[in-house]
């Protein structure tokens, strides 16, 4: 029964999740409901407030900077003009006649360099509606391009992405956002090729079939030519400042710097601070960055306090919500129905665990709807396990790291992901109408990805 109740509180929580309730309800509803199922009733209380809620402030003490000065450093590239200005420089380097193209590399380079998804797709969006309404692409291939270059190659793949799902891994592992950069390379590279191919081609097909952009109403209002906007230099500074600083932050200055002092109770008692090198240099740049944005378009404020304030306001509901699905995940994993589930995920592949690894964190991300909160989940339940196995048989932590956030992107797109349901209100579409395309690029091609590098890396090791 205890089984039967964890697998029904899941079905539960994908189902109300994609019919629009709030998974901050639902979350400690459904834990609690496996508690129930579990035979436990007298533990529901305790398991609220000392496994779900300590599992959920835990997270949000973790990774708070990160989802606030990535929510900060993307309003401010917003109401500086300096995303528009990126966006319009790669379309006219480009070329309008490969609109696809543009809008795929102008979402990458946003969103590689911080900038959040749901910044990026407003910012976009209305330049991608002008290019395909003046080319005749159906409109419905826009949010299929916004999505893979935001959710896919950026978010997972490419070594250094601030994103928050490449940053999870690190307390895990020991690692940092450069792990395994070659096969990172090399799986970002795959998405993006097959991405680009297949949706030019499927525009083409369309085309020819007689489809055209269509008629929509709500369509967005053209900016106006002489909007003022930074020169494109001058807006891709700070996503420069946030690559290049994190590099040197991860790999030289950080790890030099004498940590002992983290041996003390008031600082956790950590051995060495491999585990916080990841995330410490995610937050020296994306502070750098920001300080950097403010000087450079001082005069460009039209009101710099209200922007600071709702890009700060903007990073809560994201952190509250996937902070909610770990506090789920932990109490799930406190259940003893868990242990048969463990098992049979870790029972995949036993003598790989990148196998495994990919297959749970795949599982809970679809689940959930989430890739941040899929993965962890995963992590902080079995985590460990996958540490373990790695050592024994002689697997790199760095290729535990990219496995685990390239599994994190695949089926994390379902049709309830709240970036996904985000994308198309933004655009102004239905599910019907584009999130086939969304699928293939969101789900299917980092699937296929996420092999080619479990297979290298097996092969080969981490490089």
């Amino acid at each position: 029964m205890g089984t039967l109740g964890i697998l029904l509180s899941l079905v539960l929580l994908m189902y109300l999740a994609y019919r629009g309730i709030s998974v901050l309800l639902l979350a400690p509803l459904l834990a609690l409901f496996a508690v129930l199922m579990s035979g436990e009733a007298a533990m529901l209380l305790p398991t609220y407030t000392q496994v779900f809620m300590k599992a959920m402030g835990g997270y949000v003490i973790q990774f708070f900077p990160l989802f606030l000065l990535g929510a900060l450093f993307g309003k401010l590239m917003d109401d500086s003009g300096s995303a528009r200005a990126i966006a319009h420089a790669i379309v006219e380097k480009v070329g309008s006649q490969r609109a696809i193209l543009a809008i795929v590399l102008a979402c990458g380079i946003l969103t590689y360099g911080g900038v959040s998804l749901f910044v990026v797709a407003f910012a976009v969006y209305p330049i991608g509606a002008a290019l395909f309404r003046e080319a005749g692409i159906p409109k419905r291939l826009i949010p299929a391009a916004i999505a893979l270059g935001s959710f896919t190659f950026t978010m997972t793949a490419l070594p250094g992405t601030p994103a928050i799902q490449n940053a999870i891994p690190s307390p895990f592992f020991g690692t940092d956002a450069f792990a395994a950069p070659g096969l990172g390379l090399i799986g970002g590279l795959i998405m993006f090729g097959l991405g680009t191919w297949w949706l030019s081609a499927q525009a083409k097909k369309l085309m020819a079939a007689g489809e055209g952009y269509g008629h929509h109403s709500g369509e967005p209002d053209s900016e106006p030519a002489d909007a003022p906007r930074p020169g494109f230099w001058i807006a891709l500074l700070p996503i420069l400042v946030v690559i290049g600083l994190n590099f040197v932050m991860a790999k030289q200055v950080l790890p030099s710097i004498d940590t002992s002092y983290l041996a003390k109770p008031e600082f956790g008692g950590l051995q060495d601070a491999r585990s916080l090198i990841g995330i410490w240099s995610i937050i020296v740049a994306l502070s750098a960055s920001i300080m950097l944005l403010v000087v450079l378009h001082w005069t460009r404020w039209a009101n710099l306090m209200k922007t600071v304030n709702e890009g700060s306001f903007g990073s809560m509901l994201p952190i509250l919500n996937t902070a909610t699905e770990v506090g789920y995940g932990t109490v799930i994993a406190s259940l003893a129905g868990f242990v048969v589930i463990r098992d049979l995920v870790l029972g995949i592949a036993p003598g790989n665990p990148l196998i495994s690894e990919a297959v749970a964190v795949n599982v809970l991300a679809g689940i959930t709807g989430s890739a941040s909160g899929g993965m962890s989940i995963a992590l902080k339940t079995l985590g460990a396990e996958y540490l373990a196995m790695a050592n024994a048989a002689g697997i790199s932590p760095e290729l535990l790291h990219r496995i685990a956030t390239m599994a994190s992107g695949c089926m994390d797109s379902l049709p309830h992901n709240g970036a996904v349901i985000s994308l198309l209100s933004i655009c102004r579409l239905t599910h019907r109408e584009s999130y086939g395309f969304i699928a293939m690029n969101t789900v299917v091609f980092p699937l296929v990805a996420l092999v080619v590098v479990i297979t290298l890396g097996t092969l080969f090791g981490s490089f």
